[in-house]
C-alpha cells in the first residue's frame, strides 16, 4: 500500500508537470524571497545543500544527494519541488521514501521522529535516514526591509580628533 502511495506521490507530479511549467517556475525563483537548505550530518561529517532544483535523488551511490553510511539504501529518498497555491510563486519540497520509480528504501525515513514514507518539508523538519546518518530542513525567507529615505538631522555625529583623547585623560587624572 505504501509502495503504491509513494508511485503515485511521484507519478502525479511528473505527469502534472511540464517543461513549460518548469520553466516558468524557474524565472518566477528569482521573484521569491525564500531559500531552501537542507543540512546533512553522515559518517563524513556535515554538508549544506542548497535546493534548486525540480528533482533531487538522495542515497548511498550515484545521487544528487550522496550519503555516506552503511546504512542508507543506494537510492534511500527522492526531493521533489511542489509549487505552493499562491500568488508568491513560491513552491516547497515533498521527501519521499525509496527512488523515483516508488522502489522504498530499506529502512525507510523517520521524520520528526515518525516513520513516514513521504512528507512535505517545513522549516526545521529533521529527517532520519538510519544510525547517525540524518538532515535538518531549512527555509530561509529573506527579511531584508526596504531602504527607507531618511533625514540627515536624525543622525548626531561626533568627530574626536586624537589629540582630543589625551586632553580628556589628563583632565580626569586631575
Amino acid at each position: 500500500m505504501a509502495r503504491n502511495y509513494t508511485k503515485q506521490l511521484l507519478i502525479n507530479y511528473t505527469t502534472t508537470s511540464s517543461n513549460d511549467l518548469s520553466m516558468a517556475a524557474e524565472t518566477k525563483l528569482a521573484e521569491t524571497n525564500e531559500s531552501h537548505l537542507l543540512i546533512i550530518e553522515d559518517d563524513q561529517g556535515r554538508k549544506e545543500f542548497t535546493l534548486d532544483r525540480p528533482l533531487y535523488s538522495i542515497g548511498r551511490r550515484d545521487c544528487d544527494i550522496t550519503l555516506v553510511s552503511q546504512f542508507v539504501s543506494r537510492r534511500h529518498a527522492t526531493l521533489v519541488r511542489l509549487p505552493r497555491d499562491d500568488k508568491n510563486h513560491s513552491y516547497y519540497y515533498r521527501i519521499v521514501d525509496g527512488d523515483a520509480k516508488g522502489k522504498p528504501s530499506a529502512n525507510g525515513l523517520m521524520i520528526n521522529g515518525r516513520r513516514i514514507s513521504a512528507h512535505d518539508l517545513k522549516n526545521e523538519d529533521e529527517v532520519v535516514f538510519g544510525p547517525q546518518v540524518r538532515a535538518i530542513y531549512y527555509l530561509l525567507r529573506d527579511t531584508a526591509r526596504p531602504m527607507v529615505e531618511s533625514d540627515v538631522t536624525e543622525y548626531d555625529i561626533t568627530l574626536i580628533n586624537p589629540g582630543m583623547a589625551e586632553d580628556l585623560d589628563e583632565d580626569m587624572e586631575d
